[in-house]
């Protein structure tokens, strides 16, 4: 599912209020890390991440790119060290679900 600017820039004012809680150190993305970044997708929708100063292998942007295909999730946003994913949630309640704007239809051009 591909974001439109719409929903990617509702889904970043949502994503002011939250906490980082994924933190990406220096032993870079490795299997406990995908598999909380995952969890936590499925539990919240919306994560926030950090990348350390000392990894010196991976920039936000490619560990963001890296998570999101791993986690099958979005890229919303990357600033600096922070990067922020979205995926919908299957086990979260219909009505507690973020809610995304309705996607503009691309008008066919002659």
């Amino acid at each position: 599912m591909e974001l439109s600017g719409k929903q990617r820039a509702h889904l970043r004012s949502l994503a002011n209020t939250i906490d980082t809680i994924l933190i990406v150190g220096k032993d870079g993305l490795g299997e406990n890390l995908i598999k909380q970044a995952n969890d936590a997708l499925e539990a919240r929708e919306l994560i926030k991440g950090r990348v350390l100063d000392n990894n010196l292998d991976l920039d936000a942007r490619s560990c963001a790119q890296a998570l999101a295909e791993k986690t099958r999730s979005e890229i919303v946003q990357v600033i600096g060290t922070k990067f922020v994913l979205y995926r919908m949630s299957h086990t979260v309640p219909a009505e507690k679900r973020i809610k995304l704007p309705k996607a503009a239809k691309k008008a066919d051009r002659a």
